[in-house]
């Protein structure tokens, strides 16, 4: 079994979501069009493309847009809202013996509605997490669970920081591969919105 698989209490998979619906309808689209000469396609037998032998007889590339379409699709970006997707498990599961248990409900019930994401071993995760913002958004999702889905929204109330877990002997996300100079996990700190 892979370190990222199961080794993760929170964050192992985050993705980015924009909400694009408004920007789809006039963004532009890029086609795709044959370079060169138009001429007969060439397809073999039961109407399969074959190789052709120039390779510059059928690239294709994608067709450039004007400059008005351009300054709306850089319009459309400055709009969009960028939402991150931050796993957890809200049920109990032993991990080297620990309880590794936390949903929007713990959340909820820390100190300032705000609470480290820690144990991410999970090297995309990881650069997930370093490039979350202040102030940003994220669902956070329960996963591994009897009903998983969206649970709430929290906000980024602090940025990427080294996690303190990979250096404790005792905690079930200890790492002796990573050192203090150079950690190799982060962990940043959501709040709840």
């Amino acid at each position: 079994m892979s370190q990222g698989s199961r080794g993760n209490r929170r964050g192992a998979d985050s993705r980015i979501f924009r909400s694009a619906a408004r920007c789809r309808e006039t963004m532009p689209r890029p086609r795709k069009r044959l370079a060169g000469p138009a001429g007969q396609d060439k397809k073999g037998p039961a109407g399969k493309r074959m190789k052709t032998k120039n390779p510059g007889e059928a690239s294709t590339r994608a067709e450039n847009s004007s400059p008005q379409k351009t300054s709306t699709l850089k319009e459309c970006e400055k709009n969009l809202s960028r939402y991150w997707l931050m796993k957890s498990e809200p049920e109990s599961r032993l991990e080297k013996g620990v309880d590794v248990k936390f949903g929007i409900e713990d959340l909820k019930a820390q100190p300032k509605q705000t609470a480290c994401w820690d144990g991410v071993r999970n090297y995309q995760a990881r650069n997930f997490l370093r490039a979350m913002k202040l102030e940003e958004e994220a669902f956070f999702y329960h996963s591994n669970c009897k009903e998983p889905g969206i649970a709430g929204l929290v906000k980024i109330v602090k940025e990427a920081y080294p996690d303190h877990t990979q250096f404790e002997k005792s905690n079930p996300y200890y790492d002796p591969s990573s050192k203090k100079d150079n950690p190799k996990w982060s962990m940043e700190s959501p709040g709840s919105s």
